[in-house]
Order: structure tokens, then C-alpha cells, then sequence
């Protein structure tokens, strides 16, 4: 089966949406379940992977359509984890120690490449679905779209260009061209596991290493631009579906929103959009937050 092609399974193509979380997001997390298990269909798992010691903060949210993972479990056994830092070490490459962040990279990677499902849909805790979602919504041929806004790496974003330095490294691809670069970074994010789990070959193939050890011997790295490199260099876009619609409104900025700021935001949702990202680092009161996203889910 080429790698780049969805199997037929009678014509059912299948999806779980996966999302890491921890003890600080329990509240919106639990608002995102919420909301996969009303606008997404009855055969759809939300596999939520928080650290161990956060899993009793979550477990009233366990389900059997909302599975509830150890992210130590999705972490080679070699993986330690040092909590009052927020880092992990690799036993057999103890230095540089891993960070938090790379470790949550590795850990999104493990579970996408791991579950038995045609889509992957990753969605971070602090994004709530406002309409109903299935798999047309990402892959309306019966093919994953990639998310790719062509020229959005440019000069202004030094780290993102070093995230795709560090992506064509481990694919064993020469270093990009100078100029600018495509953005793949998108919230949510659909991928194709058969897509995940051949690249993750291909990183272990390249480097010499498995890919586990490999991404986490990085200070710098993206999953998204990972995948989205694999996809455009090895796989190639000929015939391939691509889009720069996110279908989701998001406020980045770490600045609360209140009523009104937060009726601006919903007014610039589009019929087209499924769903709104509120970054968990703004600040935003969970009541106000709460109401307003319930009702606009309600009445729009």
C-alpha cells in the first residue's frame, strides 16, 4: 500500500483525535472531551495522555470513547522521567537531557504511529469544537489534507527555519534552500498514521538510531514540520491535497480575553470553521471563556 493513499475499508475511514494534557489544562480539557463527544461521531476516540501522576485528576473524564493513557507509556522504558524539572533523560544518551516539550513532541509521534486508525487528529486542551466534525471535515477526497501555508517561514521566524534544519537532518534530506520556507504548524492537526509510521523509518534509517533517541537528542525540533517535510520531500505533493485553512479560530496572544473580547473573537468565526482555540496561557477567565463558547456552540 503506498504510504500516501487511505486503505478501503468498505468505505469507512476511521479517526481518533488525540490530546496531550496535565494537571493545569484538566478544566479545559475536560470542555475539549466535551465537545469531540458531541460534534464527532459515535465510532471516534479522544485518547487523552497526561503525565502519571496527573491520571486521578483526570480519570472521571475516562470513557470507553475517551481512553485515558499514562504518557510514560507512549515513552521508550529507557525514558526517565525528573519531575520537578520537567525533563526526562535517556539512559543509554543521558545528555542533552530531554525537555518537557520535546518529550510531549515524542510522546504525540508514539500515539499517532501507534493507534489502528486511518486519520490522527491532534488537538491541543485548550481548542473546543463549536460544529460537528467527521473525517470528510480532513479528508473530504479520502485522503489526509496536509495543512501547508506556502511562504509562512520566512526571516521573522528564526525558529521555525531552524525546525525545518533540524526535520530535513533526520530525514536525511541536504539543508533547505535559502529563502522562504513552507509553515505546517496548524491547530488542530490532521495526519495519516501509516504516514507516521513510515517516517519514523525513515528518521531511524537516516540517523542510525531509533527515532525516539533521535528526536530527543534535539534542543530544537517540530513534529508538525517534521511530518510536513516528510511529506512534501519524501512522499511528494504531486496528486496531493494541500490547504491553508486551519477551519479554526485561535488567539495565540497571552493576554486575557473578556466578555466583549471574547464576542469579538467568536464574531470572526466562519461558517466554514469547526472549531476555537483559546491559548490556555492567556489568562482567559474559564467562566467567561466557558459561557461564551456554549453559547455560540448553542445558538449558532
Amino acid at each position: 500500500m503506498n504510504a500516501a493513499n487511505l486503505p478501503d475499508r468498505q468505505g469507512t475511514i476511521t479517526l481518533a483525535v488525540v490530546t496531550p494534557s496535565y494537571a493545569p489544562d484538566r478544566e479545559i480539557c475536560e470542555d475539549l472531551n466535551r465537545s469531540v463527544l458531541r460534534f464527532m461521531e459515535a465510532d471516534v476516540t479522544h485518547h487523552i495522555i497526561v503525565p502519571r501522576h496527573d491520571l486521578g485528576l483526570f480519570d472521571t473524564l475516562a470513557g470507553e470513547r475517551t481512553p485515558l493513557h499514562a504518557a510514560g507509556s507512549f515513552l521508550p522504558r529507557l525514558m526517565l522521567s525528573i519531575p520537578p524539572v520537567n525533563i526526562w533523560l535517556n539512559v543509554r544518551k543521558p545528555y542533552p537531557p530531554i525537555r518537557g516539550w520535546i518529550a510531549q513532541q515524542i510522546v504525540k509521534l508514539s500515539a499517532a504511529a501507534s493507534l489502528d486508525v486511518d486519520i490522527v487528529l491532534l488537538v491541543d486542551s485548550d481548542i473546543v469544537f463549536i460544529r460537528p466534525v467527521d473525517t470528510r471535515t480532513y479528508a473530504p477526497s479520502g485522503e489526509v489534507v496536509l495543512y501547508r501555508k506556502e511562504d509562512g517561514v520566512d526571516e521573522s521566524l528564526p525558529r521555525h527555519r531552524l525546525w525545518h534544519q533540524v526535520a530535513r537532518r533526520l530525514l536525511g534530506l541536504p539543508p533547505a534552500e535559502p529563502g522562504p520556507l513552507p509553515d505546517y504548524i496548524c491547530s488542530p492537526c490532521a495526519w495519516q498514521p501509516s504516514v507516521v509510521r513510515a517516517m519514523l523509518e525513515r528518521v531511524e534509517a537516516a540517523t542510525g538510531r531509533p527515532w525516539a533517541t533521535a528526536v530527543g537528542g534535539e534542543l530544537h525540533f517540530s513534529e508538525m514540520v517534521l511530518y510536513g517535510v516528510y511529506v512534501e520531500e519524501v512522499l511528494g505533493l504531486a496528486g496531493r491535497e494541500t490547504t491553508s485553512d486551519m477551519l479554526c479560530v485561535n488567539h495565540y496572544d497571552e493576554v486575557p480575553l473578556d466578555r466583549f473580547t471574547l464576542g469579538q473573537l467568536l464574531s470572526s468565526v466562519r461558517a466554514a470553521d469547526v472549531a476555537v482555540m483559546i491559548s490556555a496561557k492567556s489568562g482567559t477567565s474559564l467562566k467567561d471563556r466557558r459561557q461564551a463558547l456554549t453559547e455560540f456552540s448553542n445558538y449558532s
